[in-house]
């Protein structure tokens, strides 16, 4: 665990974890180098990197805006993110934050930012695979209704 701890740390591009100064994903130069996904941690690059769908660059910002816990948008890589899309040509910037109450300020905040440099979307949240309309609360279905797309 210690050896393991000494030898990973945060690939200077994105802030994930990595062995190495630059993380595999940065460093693949066959992924969409136009559009970066925004994640709150490492936790959710794994979760996205799973599905297979995604093929661009990620930025991790390592927490969520939370005044409560006396997180800023100064203690986040939010300044590095804003770099990274003023000097790189950036088409979309992809926000997948948790939607809880300090995810939804971090993405309004980060949105707000980054509106005037490049498209700024955000996932889509909805029912999970089984899950049952009657146990879902308002928000999680009104998010499903608002992310809705045509059939295929």
């Amino acid at each position: 665990m210690i050896d393991a701890k000494k030898q990973v740390g945060l690939c200077k591009v994105c802030y994930h974890l990595s062995a190495e100064p630059v993380c595999g994903i940065c460093s693949n130069h066959n992924r969409d180098r136009a559009t970066i996904c925004v994640v709150a941690d490492s936790r959710d690059v794994i979760a996205l990197e799973k599905t297979r769908e995604y093929r661009g660059l990620y930025h991790v910002l390592g927490g969520v805006i939370s005044p409560m816990d006396g997180i800023g948008p100064e203690q986040l890589h939010i300044d590095s993110l804003v770099r990274r899309v003023t000097k790189e040509q950036i088409k979309e910037i992809i926000l997948a934050i948790d939607p809880s109450v300090e995810g939804e300020t971090t993405t309004l905040y980060i949105g707000q930012l980054l509106k005037p440099f490049t498209k700024v979307t955000r996932i889509a949240f909805g029912l999970p695979m089984g899950g049952d309309l009657e146990y879902a609360d308002e928000v999680t279905l009104a998010r499903a209704l608002e992310g809705r797309r045509e059939l295929d």
